[in-house]
């Protein structure tokens, strides 16, 4: 059985442990060296849980998947293709999409899985990536999908992505053996709206994490944002967004704008 790590606030105080049904599990130390348990229990309905990892970066990926490229009449993509989301938009499990100031176009959702580092990786080999890995998770990258390509003479892929609240991680880490056999879904309301295989990638998660190496440190905490696949569509007010992948959960969070 898989661990499933999360991060929470309890009594103004922030702690991470494993998750076991509805019951946390709290350690302390270094999440990602040698964690240490405590003996102490918490109840999930008792805390806020957060984003499960603090990351310095989201390396998010855009073309990833075969059968979208094959309708969008994209050509396959020889390296990764990614950009970048900081720290600063990351938001967790439960906590509200906000609008950007100012922006009065649509946004969108995008459920993917994502991947979580485990330990300092640079420039290492797809054989030995496994072991740079600490675990999966479910990412909403949310987007302000009218800013993307306002402007001819650059497009912007960083601004619109990177708005307070458009990193959702969450809700946990889990240890899984075999992210390619995984099915990430995406539910709009309670309505299903993306039901894809990771297999139909067409860098796998592992690859990602290697070829990315290559070109920048990642460190513990850091996430790979696999991409998304058919089936992403603007968000109305008041909508709530599942993103759901088997053996990690559900996360869930809700469009709210201010009028």
């Amino acid at each position: 059985m898989s661990k499933k790590w999360v991060r929470y606030e309890h009594a103004r105080q922030q702690g991470f442990g494993i998750l076991e049904n509805d019951t946390i599990l709290c350690h302390e130390g270094d999440m990602y060296q040698n964690p240490r348990g405590t003996g102490e229990k918490l109840m999930v309905k008792e805390v806020q849980l957060l984003a499960p990892c603090q990351p310095t970066k989201i390396v998010a990926m855009w073309n990833n998947f075969h059968q979208l490229a094959e309708a969008q009449n994209l050509e396959l993509p020889e390296f990764p293709f990614y950009f970048i989301k900081p720290e600063s938009c990351v938001s967790g499990p439960g906590a509200e999409i906000v609008h950007p100031n100012g922006y009065e176009g649509r946004l969108i959702y995008e459920g993917e899985l994502g991947v979580v580092i485990g330990k300092t990786c640079k420039a290492v080999s797809r054989e030995n990536i496994a072991g740079y890995i600490f675990g999966y998770t479910c990412i909403n990258d949310v987007t302000a999908i009218h800013l993307l390509f306002k402007y001819d003479a650059f497009p912007q892929w960083t601004r619109s992505k990177s708005f307070d609240s458009f990193g959702i991680i969450g809700p946990c880490i889990a240890d899984l053996d075999s992210p390619d056999s995984l099915r990430v879904r995406t539910l709009v309301n309670g309505e299903e709206r993306q039901n894809y295989p990771v297999a139909d990638m067409i860098f796998s998660p592992l690859d990602l994490v290697s070829l990315i190496s290559g070109d920048m440190t990642l460190h513990p905490g850091d996430v790979i944002a696999c991409g998304t696949s058919l089936g992403v569509k603007t968000m109305k007010p008041n909508t709530v967004v599942d993103v759901e992948i088997e053996g990690i959960g559900t996360l869930t969070n809700i469009y709210r704008p201010e009028v």
